[in-house]
């Protein structure tokens, strides 16, 4: 061992070295380099694990490893449970939007506390990226709106530079004056008038988006009932404190919640009015409203139905016992495709057409043209059934068969029938 540690120290000091890599490069057969190195690397392997051989003299202390293990894990858990925290919390919601803005995601530039609670709620990622998009389109739409209305405020200014100037004094003297007379109507009629219900119990059937369009619904049917003639008295029967309805009301009205000409009670309607006054209006009952009774109390359920749930409203209105009927739009309507579901602003105009008028034709003008294909022409059906009811339905005629004089003896014969 000594003689071989003598023979590297020469090797290593001599020009031995610099002849290998000579011969390495030529390629040359040398073979007592190869066994050198290879000697040598096993001394040194050799004295590397003598150096790092641990001696008899160390133990190991089980006692401080088992502490330092359950240090790191307490760590661990304390670190996974203030990770969970900070997730929870509306700061650490707000950390998030914004990481999405930046990466490109589809985001609201700007989002309130109240979305911001919302959003915690939800339970999942790909809940929260939709309700985020939909935030998205609303804050879209929103500057739509403002931009297209500082564009006719700027063509109004145009106009006006263009045009003589008009004193608008009396105008706003006469806008005054109608409000204080619809006020006063809708407070009449919150005395003497016939009440209309809408019943508020179909929260759990909508999500948060139809809410809101529930009750842009009923912001412009409250409008439109104030600016009418012969005002109903609303009600807003089973409105829960808190509820997502009230909660809505109240952040479209603001200050003004307080003071409409409403009744908003959490009572239900069965409670306060008499059942054998109560008449539910659903698109699936099997009755037809043929005529409006002034002494009934309609109930309109306050309910947005973007997937069409059918028989919602009619198994509650059974569940109640309570009398249902639909809009006869068959009758008057050529509806060949489509759900018959009408909106809460197009129910109370129908309703408050036929009650000034009695005329379900030009009440029915509020349908969206979309939903039918034109009117029924409702005189000649019903000559038609009077003719098939005096032969007895062996012979049928038609509206261009029939004469003048049939015409004039069908409408004696129907009024006397009358």
């Amino acid at each position: 061992m000594a003689s071989m540690t003598a023979i590297l120290r020469t090797v290593r000091s001599s020009s031995f070295p610099l002849l290998i890599r000579r011969c390495a490069n030529k390629q040359l057969k040398f073979k007592i380099c190869d066994k050198l190195s290879q000697y040598r690397m096993l001394t040194m392997t050799q004295c590397y694990g003598s150096q790092n051989k641990p001696t008899s003299t160390e133990t190991l202390n089980l006692d401080s490893w088992k502490n330092v293990l359950r240090s790191g894990t307490q760590s661990a858990t304390d670190q996974e449970e203030s990770d969970a925290q900070e997730e929870s919390s509306i700061e650490s919601m707000q950390k998030l939007v914004d990481v999405w803005r930046l990466a490109g995601k589809s985001v609201p530039d700007s989002i309130s506390k109240e979305e911001l609670e919302e959003l915690l709620k939800l339970p999942t990622k790909s809940s929260r990226r939709k309700y985020l998009k939909e935030l998205m389109f609303k804050e879209f739409r929103k500057k739509s709106r403002e931009r297209k209305k500082l564009e006719r405020q700027k063509l109004r200014s145009e106009m006006e530079i263009k045009t003589e100037k008009i004193n608008t004094y009396i105008l706003k003297f006469f806008r005054k004056s109608e409000d204080c007379l619809n006020s006063w109507r809708t407070v009449q009629s919150m005395i003497h008038g016939q009440p209309l219900v809408y019943d508020m119990v179909y929260d759990r059937y909508m999500s948060q988006k139809e809410i809101e369009n529930t009750i842009s619904q009923l912001m412009i049917s409250e409008g439109f009932n104030r600016s009418s003639a012969d005002p109903f008295h609303i009600h807003f029967c089973n409105l829960q404190p808190g509820g997502p309805y009230h909660r809505e009301l109240v952040k479209r009205y603001q200050e003004a919640w307080d003071k409409i000409l409403i009744t908003a009670t959490e009572k239900s309607h069965v409670d306060i009015f008499p059942r054998d006054r109560l008449v539910y209006l659903t698109a699936d009952s099997p009755n037809v409203l043929k005529e409006l009774d002034h002494d009934k109390i309609y109930i309109i359920g306050a309910f947005v139905d973007k997937s069409q749930k059918t028989g919602v409203s009619l198994g509650n209105a059974k569940r109640l016992k309570l009398a249902t009927a639909r809009l006869p739009l068959d009758n008057y309507l050529k509806w060949d495709i489509g759900a018959k579901n009408l909106t809460l602003n197009q129910m109370i105009e129908i309703l408050m057409t036929v009650k000034d008028k009695g005329d379900w034709k030009s009440a029915l003008s509020f349908v969206p043209t979309r939903k039918h294909t034109g009117y029924l022409e409702t005189s000649l059906s019903q000559k038609d059934k009077w003719e098939r009811r005096v032969v007895g339905g062996h012979q049928k005629t038609s509206s261009s068969s029939t004469n003048p004089k049939q015409s004039k003896l069908w409408g004696q014969q129907n009024k006397q029938a009358n």
